[in-house]
């Protein structure tokens, strides 16, 4: 598709003449790009015109909406499963709702079953649980449990009764719980639905409170944009989430965010940018001290900023760089599914400097750590890793892609 505008036509959109189609929305992004911001069409003077720009999603109707969604999951309806993941302005709207006021000034509730501390507990343990379990299984087996548990211990508990301090409390615990279905929907290929479990989760945030707990699920968001190739809002979505949380973003955090948005700038081929986020990356990793983070960026584990940076030097053709820090994730320990990461990394790295040996062993290693785990994710990673072997034409590479064949064949 091409558009093509001139002065003429800015002229009549500064006298208020609104531009028809996906054109707005294409504008909100460029002016959100230059502000480094995520803006809403109401924010640029370009929204449905009679339409009054509303405050935050109110938490009555959201915790309705919310469970609806768990059942919906839960029961396996093809239009919330296969749903894709919305894209522009939709997109925007809850990043910048959660970043803009107003706050919410009291969750209180009233119900039928008080809520206590000791229930906040257990889900706090769920979350713990359940993202253990996704490490090791993968995202296919642990989303049936996590929504599961969603819909017959968190719901009812959100619909009890409960006063505000309490009430923040339970609306993190269950944002903690939520954000991780949503990275098993991810894990599972369902796009639109872990977006919208995102999205849940940052409303749940909100309603906490907790800026820091708002960042993490703005990571997640900001992984997901790099996947679909939404570079600009990866970077977007980054800076809002290091600009609004301020002094409640934790050192592994900011540099989960900043090696990020490293990796969009390298994606966008601006390498000032993205040198500028490697080094502030590696600046907060070195700030990063055990038993002083939340239990949300335990992802963040020595090595996770390696590899970010090396994908990100890969992209601007620095093979050395790449190689240096993708053998130093390698070398520091992990579970097994950043493990994976880690070599299929390396693995294409060692095919693009020419050593296909080494490039099989690591495969070969890369393929036994993946065995066991149900995730698409992983899956998409092996093929790429195979594809890459197959191509090099050497006998090495050739065993370790028949290797991954194998794997490849035993069903989710």
């Amino acid at each position: 598709m091409k558009l093509r505008y001139e002065h003429t036509a800015v002229a009549r959109w500064l006298k208020g003449q609104r531009p028809r189609g996906q054109v707005p929305d294409l504008i909100c992004e460029v002016l959100g790009e230059r502000l480094h911001r995520a803006l809403t069409l109401d924010d640029i003077g370009l929204g449905t015109p009679g339409s009054a720009r509303g405050p935050a999603t109110p938490l009555s109707g959201f915790v309705e909406r919310a469970t609806a969604l768990w059942r919906s999951d839960e029961q396996q309806r093809p239009h919330v499963v296969e749903a894709p993941a919305v894209t522009g302005t939709p997109a925007v709207i809850p990043v910048w709702e959660w970043e803009n006021p107003p706050e919410d000034s009291d969750v209180s509730r009233r119900g039928l079953t008080r809520v206590s501390m000791t229930d906040i507990e257990t889900l706090r343990a769920a979350r713990a649980h359940y993202e253990q379990m996704y490490r090791k299984a993968g995202g296919v087996a642990t989303r049936t449990r996590v929504v599961g548990f969603l819909n017959s211990e968190a719901a009812p508990l959100l619909r009890g009764a409960y006063a505000d301090d309490t009430g923040r409390q339970l609306h993190r615990a269950t944002g903690g719980l939520v954000a991780i279905a949503g990275i098993c929907a991810y894990d599972s290929n369902a796009h639109g639905l872990a977006q919208r479990y995102f999205h849940q989760a940052l409303r749940l945030a909100k309603a906490s409170g907790d800026r820091g707990l708002g960042a993490y699920v703005i990571a997640l968001l900001v992984n997901q944009s790099l996947f679909m190739k939404e570079y600009r809002q990866a970077v977007a979505f980054a800076e809002s989430a290091l600009r609004a949380a301020g002094s409640q973003i934790t050192p592994a955090l900011a540099a989960d965010l900043y090696a990020m948005q490293a990796k969009a700038y390298a994606r966008l081929g601006d390498g000032a940018g993205a040198l500028s986020c490697i080094r502030r990356a590696e600046t907060a990793a070195d700030r990063i001290r055990p038993g002083q983070e939340p239990d949300e960026t335990g992802y963040v584990q020595p090595g996770l900023v390696n590899v970010q940076v090396a994908e990100a030097l890969l992209s601007l053709g620095d093979l050395g760089g790449a190689r240096e820090h993708a053998t130093a994730a390698v070398g520091t320990p992990a579970h097994d599914r950043g493990r994976v990461h880690r070599l299929a990394m390396l693995t294409h790295i060692e095919l693009r400097q020419g050593e296909a040996d080494r490039a099989g062993a690591t495969a070969v290693e890369m393929t036994e750590r993946a065995r066991g785990m149900e995730s698409q994710r992983l899956r998409d990673r092996l093929r790429a890793v195979r594809e890459h072997l197959a191509a090099s034409g050497s006998a090495a590479t050739a065993e370790a892609a028949e290797l991954i064949d194998g794997a490849l064949r035993v069903p989710l």
